[in-house]
């Protein structure tokens, strides 16, 4: 199944893409149900269906069954309703794993003239929520603080069950679905604070993340998938999620090591080979680029990048 937000008359609706790509309003569709698990669905709200029962899941698959079967036609938005990001307010910093594919690491230490490799343990930054943006949106660039603005394609996964200390055996029961997140990073900002990469991955706009979650149970194997990134149609990055060297199994029992991860968070899992600043000579976005991320089996998400 797949669950976005959009922008409909004015407010942020909490909607199901059906087989069509028409959307169904999950809240609307659920308004007569009084089964308790369909509050969380007419709360009209990401993360109130995330954190929604186990049966929350269930009531919205048997609505989205009805809608295709013509019965929830009143339910349907109409079209021109806007894709927002699939948690416009998210609760907490984006949790980020960087250097996890091999082939980047070769790119960047060779770019960089240093030899870092593969660490032991996963290396993770975040994101504010300030730098989320959804599809079709700006990627903004700032060029009075610099113009080493550039993209990473990654995998984000969306927890839906809290833990903590959350055994390796069982880290996929806590997953509650996917979605694409572009790394949206700013390279010489990264360099000039010592190194670390809070700061250069931080600025507004810099976090373009949709069209839409995909659950968990729609993913046979989330190791498994083609996953790309272009910019004006020229391809940078082509990889597989299955390069991955720390595994989503390994991230998630690393980061909740004496830390809640709750419903709603996000994990982005790192970037294939590709970025702009280890091309030869670099290649890094500008104002009017087009930036278009695609994994296999979620879908497709472009924004534009406009200097500020």
């Amino acid at each position: 199944m797949r669950l976005a937000t959009v922008s409909a008359g004015g407010e942020n609706i909490c909607a199901a893409v059906l087989n069509d790509d028409r959307l169904l309003n999950l809240s609307k569709a659920a308004h007569h149900l009084t089964h308790p698990a369909a509050e969380a669905l007419k709360a009209n709200s990401m993360l109130n269906l995330i954190a929604g029962p186990p049966e929350t899941l269930d009531i919205a698959r048997s609505l989205v069954v009805d809608a295709e079967a013509g019965v929830l036609d009143a339910s349907i938005l109409p079209e021109g309703a806007e894709l927002l990001a699939p948690i416009p307010n998210i609760r907490k910093n984006v949790l980020c794993v960087g250097r996890n594919y091999a082939e980047h690491i070769t790119e960047g230490d060779r770019a960089q003239k240093q030899q870092v490799g593969v660490t032991e343990y996963p290396v993770f930054f975040t994101k504010p929520p300030t730098s989320i943006v959804g599809p079709g949106g700006d990627v903004l660039t700032f060029p009075s603080v610099s113009k080493q603005t550039d993209y990473e394609v990654e995998l984000a996964v969306i927890i839906g069950t809290p833990g903590r200390n959350i055994a390796k055996a069982d880290t996929m029961k806590h997953v509650f679905g996917y979605t694409i997140l572009n790394d949206i990073s700013v390279r010489d900002v990264q360099r000039r604070h010592g190194g670390q990469n809070f700061k250069g991955k931080a600025f507004d706009g810099s976090c373009p993340m949709g069209p839409w979650i995909v659950t968990a149970d729609a993913i046979d194997d989330p190791h498994a998938l083609p996953i790309s990134l272009t910019v004006n149609g020229e391809i940078r990055q082509n990889g597989n999620t299955a390069d991955m060297i720390f595994d989503i199994k390994t991230l998630i029992a690393s980061l909740s090591e004496g830390m809640t991860l709750e419903p709603g968070d996000i994990i982005a899992t790192g970037t294939p080979a590709g970025v702009g600043y280890a091309m030869d000579p670099p290649s890094f976005l500008k104002d009017g680029d087009t930036v278009v991320c695609n994994i296999s089996g979620i879908g497709t998400l472009t924004n534009s990048v406009r200097a500020v």
